[in-house]
């Protein structure tokens, strides 16, 4: 059985940084697509960033130049380091696991299809 769990969440001021880490269970990182993904309330859940088997990483635009997705291998666990959060960033964040790593681009755009989810970790970015 897949699992993912998540945590790093929490409350942080504009500009501020958070880390959120992944840690996967049932399923190697290292042969699989990771991703992180986000939903606000009342909108749509939209993908943020994601990690591929051979290390290939793909943002949304919103996350480009500000968050970094990473993994650690030994630990079998996917980071999201998010710095200069905005009002805008807040938001629930899920990781989304799928042994398609060929498809990763894909699902991460489409925001939806990952295979395994884990039960998400709340980002609150404000004054």
């Amino acid at each position: 059985q897949v699992q993912a769990v998540e945590s790093g969440g929490g409350s942080v001021q504009p500009g501020g940084s958070l880390r959120l880490a992944c840690v996967v269970s049932g399923l190697n990182v290292d042969n699989s697509c990771v991703g992180w993904l986000r939903q606000a309330p009342g909108a749509d859940r939209e993908g943020v960033a994601a990690i591929k088997d051979d290390g290939y990483t793909t943002y949304a635009d919103s996350a480009k130049g500000r968050f970094t997705i990473s993994r650690d291998s030994a630990k079998n666990t996917v980071y999201l380091q998010m710095n200069s959060l905005q009002p805008e960033d807040t938001a629930k964040y899920y990781c989304a696991t799928d042994p398609r790593a060929d498809m990763c681009t894909l699902l991460l755009h489409a925001g939806v299809g990952f295979r395994h989810w884990g039960q998400g970790t709340q980002v609150t970015v404000s004054p």
